[in-house]
């Protein structure tokens, strides 16, 4: 039997991936079970100078996600001696990505790109992992889909089940119990898990703790979480919010501009005297590359702000985004920012430090399969390269189980 803690991108695609193999897998996660459509409410945001973001339930973060199916960090991976090739291959093919019909782009996201390439800047169209058959272009992606339409960690784990996988929530892993150097199960309370195999899908914020308090190496001071904001004004019965968000990007060396709407934006031109809705607002991400300076003292103790570099490359990035905003046609006495937000936090048990390039820590059979591992700030929405890293780690972890 293997037990996985966590159930997002990668514990799911664990513990479908060996499940399929025929071996026996215990999941465990943290939070609850909820319908796809109520995952906002499971939100878990900690308190820095930048709020990162994270959802606590079954299938993770991945039930809010944009739908985004990028690659990322595949060269820094290959020089680590982890080769992807296959597995974001093999990935894309399952979750489905693809550019989006033009049918799908809404009107608002249609003047961004046309006012971003009447001031000189290329657009290109995002991949998704949407199924388009079922999409309500709804705006509700990062809520959680009503209509089941993107892709999230939730069709793995029905997968997993169907193999014989089982799935526990609302059980907090608090110790990976170790002897002689090697692993033994894990322990929640005074429930008791044994086996040889345990792979740590926790997430940045959570799997270093673990790892902390064997006293394993791990990373968790140079925390990045792909820092961003939205900027946004007013542009009168748009109904921006309704649409797919980040169906398009705008790159830069240093920071990436994606149509995005927030209801932050709401409140705060409101402030500013205008009388507006949902539906009267069109904005703008910029997000950047963030220096790992972020620490993690505990899983709702997180210290993440920015750096000099930081703040010069959001500056930039929101003065280009406001002037397509202007071209756009929003009123540029409307235009405003919403606090600093991190939404892919990693890098908190690095491959190189915390694991080896076969995902394994120190300790036989205890391997770490989620965004802890990245080796450098993604500046992407990395799901697709967590999906490929848990691929390829249950590949290692099923021939072992062969031999």
């Amino acid at each position: 039997m293997v037990i996985v803690v966590g159930s997002g991108a990668g514990g799911a695609t664990v513990a479908r991936e060996l499940a399929e193999e025929g071996i026996r897998v215990t999941l465990i996660e943290k939070g609850p079970e909820v319908a796809e459509k109520d995952a906002f409410r499971c939100y878990a945001n900690t308190d820095s100078e930048v709020k990162v973001m994270r959802t606590i339930c079954l299938g993770g973060t991945t039930v809010v996600s944009a739908g985004n199916g990028v690659r990322c960090l595949e060269e820094e991976l290959n020089q680590k001696g982890v080769n992807l090739s296959r597995y974001l291959e093999e990935t894309e093919h399952e979750l489905g990505v693809t550019v989006l019909p033009d049918a799908f782009t809404g009107y608002g996201t249609g003047k961004i790109v046309a006012a971003a390439e009447a001031l000189g800047f290329v657009v290109e169209r995002m991949p998704k992992f949407i199924n388009t058959e079922k999409c309500r272009s709804d705006g509700r992606c990062t809520f959680g889909c009503p209509a089941g339409a993107k892709w999230s960690a939730l069709r793995f784990i029905e997968a997993a089940k169907d193999d014989g996988a089982r799935i526990i929530t609302g059980m907090q892993v608090e110790e990976v119990m170790v002897k002689g150097g090697e692993v033994m199960g894990v322990r929640s309370g005074d429930k008791v898990f044994t086996d040889d195999t345990v792979v740590l899908s926790a997430g940045a914020l959570e799997t270093p703790l673990l790892l902390r308090r064997l006293g394993l190496p791990e990373t968790s001071n140079s925390l990045f979480v792909d820092t961003f904001l939205t900027i946004g004004g007013v542009l009168k019965g748009i109904g921006f919010n309704e649409e797919i968000t980040m169906n398009a990007a705008i790159k830069f060396d240093d920071f990436m501009i994606y149509p995005h709407f927030s209801r932050h934006l709401v409140d705060a031109i409101a402030k500013k005297g205008f009388d507006v809705s949902p539906r009267d607002i069109l904005g703008l991400m910029v997000k950047i590359k963030d220096e790992a300076v972020g620490t993690v003292a505990g899983a709702d103790k997180v210290e993440k702000g920015i750096t000099n570099r930081d703040a010069m490359h959001l500056s930039e990035g929101a003065s280009v985004a406001g002037a397509i905003l202007t071209e756009a046609g929003v009123h540029p006495s409307s235009l405003v920012a919403t606090p600093l937000r991190g939404a892919h936090p990693g890098g908190t048990a690095r491959i190189g430090i915390a694991v080896d390039r076969y995902l394994e820590t120190e300790v036989s059979g205890l391997y770490v399969a989620d965004a802890s591992v990245l080796p450098a700030v993604p500046g992407a929405p990395p799901i697709l390269t967590i999906v490929a890293l848990a691929k390829y780690v249950s590949r290692i972890i099923a021939e072992a189980y062969r031999r």
